[in-house]
């Protein structure tokens, strides 16, 4: 390509940039800037036309990658778990178990969000089943309004990071590692992060006992037996799914889309013990899992499209000489990727960051030889945190549509903030100790 036209492939970068931000359709807005900038290029004679004759094979490749296959199962898992009623029972349980504490509402909360993140793996399920559940029950017996958003908040978010996750299955895919070894590295981030959460709610609950009040007795005694019974009825389904998805990745007996298929065998039989198993409850499960993986699909269409027309016009070579040669070498790419990825957080969806960024930074982050599954990892968590900062976090939005009208959008801003700093001190603690991530895989090989 001649020098006259090489910013072809940058503009082609921000026209797709421009049109997911004005909330134009993804898989659309990708394939049609493709055409456009394919015409345009053919016009200009600097795009050979011969790189469109590989968009059937990698279609078909995407149809046949069982990594993939992994997302239907995962999503099914994750709303066939919401339909069981899970989420409410959990909240109920440990509110009861914790309400003595100052603060025991909000650390249960935290310790439901991270069970329900390492069963389901659904952020808006989660945010959306506690902030309805749980967020009235903490107004009505004084709870800050900003300590109770901010929680609920947060630990819906932990599905991000605590396998199994979407995110990390199409981050896997996206940067050519493992999913397993993905899903073991994250399992220490995600545990730091509820501990911080669950840390710092037991901080502000000793600090400003108003904050965040005991329950009262009349509530919480239900009597020793009953709440026995109640514990190992309500912790144990949850625990067993936990360890047949994770449990059978982790000691190698299944892949990832092997445990997702399990699993959803697994939250289908909770849901018949718990008699929410209906046929009009396993089509809407059916149908969710339906609209969610085609979704998936046509932007992983889209994006194909894009990058081939992309590599056409060398973008990616343009794109890969600017991240390479940035000052300060690994140091100076990390700061770039993940600030680049922090930002586009706050207005585009995750799927859309997988399937357009994370390729252009692969084979920079290869060349300077970073670890890709800590790299994964490290994204991972940044995107948690960038789904929680004001003023597009999707999980605000979540809780912002089912948050009474008396808490306002400003205490739910403002309630988020010291999650979001520890998140962010999380996120640096793995950066400075790429340890946190390895420790695990490595002891399974």
């Amino acid at each position: 390509m001649t020098l006259a036209y090489e910013w072809l492939g940058p503009l082609m970068f921000a026209g797709a940039l421009v049109l997911l931000s004005l909330g134009y359709p993804v898989a659309f807005s990708l394939g049609g800037v493709a055409i456009v900038f394919g015409l345009l290029g053919i016009s200009l004679g600097v795009f050979d036309p011969i790189f469109l004759t590989a968009m059937p094979q990698r279609i078909f490749g995407i149809m046949a990658n069982y990594t993939l296959l992994a997302i239907p199962y995962f999503i099914f898992l994750g709303s066939m778990l919401e339909k069981s009623g899970i989420a409410e029972r959990l909240l109920e349980t440990m509110g009861i178990l914790l309400g003595r504490l100052r603060g025991g509402l909000a650390l249960a909360v935290v310790l439901v969000g991270a069970l329900l993140a390492a069963t389901t793996g659904v952020v808006a399920a989660t945010v959306v089943a506690m902030g309805l559940i749980s967020l009235p029950i903490m107004l009505r017996y004084g709870y800050n309004k900003q300590l109770a958003t901010g929680v609920i908040a947060a630990s819906g978010t932990l599905g991000q990071i605590i396998p199994p996750s979407v995110v990390l299955v199409v981050l896997g895919d996206q940067l050519g590692v493992s999913v397993g070894d993905l899903f073991i590295g994250s399992v220490i981030p995600g545990l730091m992060m509820a501990s911080a959460f669950a840390l710092h709610v037991l901080i502000v609950a000793f600090l400003k006992p108003d904050a965040a009040p005991a329950l009262p007795a009349e509530v919480r005694e239900i009597g020793g037996k009953a709440l026995g019974r109640r514990v190992i009825q309500v912790m144990l389904p949850p625990l067993v799914v936990i360890l047949l998805v994770l449990g059978s990745i982790f000691f190698g007996i299944a892949t990832p889309t092997e445990a997702g298929a399990v699993g959803c065998v697994g939250a289908i039989a909770l849901a018949a013990a718990n008699g929410q198993l209906t046929l009009t409850s396993l089509r809407q499960v059916c149908d969710t899992t339906l609209r969610i993986t085609s979704m998936v699909i046509f932007i992983l269409f889209g994006s194909t499209a894009f990058s081939l027309v992309f590599r056409g016009l060398n973008g990616d070579q343009f794109m890969f000489d600017v991240l390479a040669n940035l000052p300060g070498g690994k140091v100076g790419f990390l700061a770039v990727s993940m600030i680049v990825v922090f930002i586009l957080g706050f207005f585009i969806d995750f799927f859309e960051i997988a399937f357009i960024v994370i390729p252009l930074f692969v084979p920079v982050a290869q060349q300077l030889g970073i670890d890709l599954v800590w790299y994964g990892v490290v994204i991972g968590a940044n995107l948690q945190t960038s789904f929680l900062t004001p003023p597009f976090g999707f999980a605000l939005f979540y809780l912002r549509g089912v948050a009474p009208p008396e808490v306002t959008t400003s205490d739910i801003y403002r309630g988020v903030i010291p999650f979001i700093l520890l998140q962010l001190l999380v996120v640096l603690l793995i950066i400075v100790f790429p340890q946190i991530v390895s420790f695990l895989p490595s002891l399974g090989t």
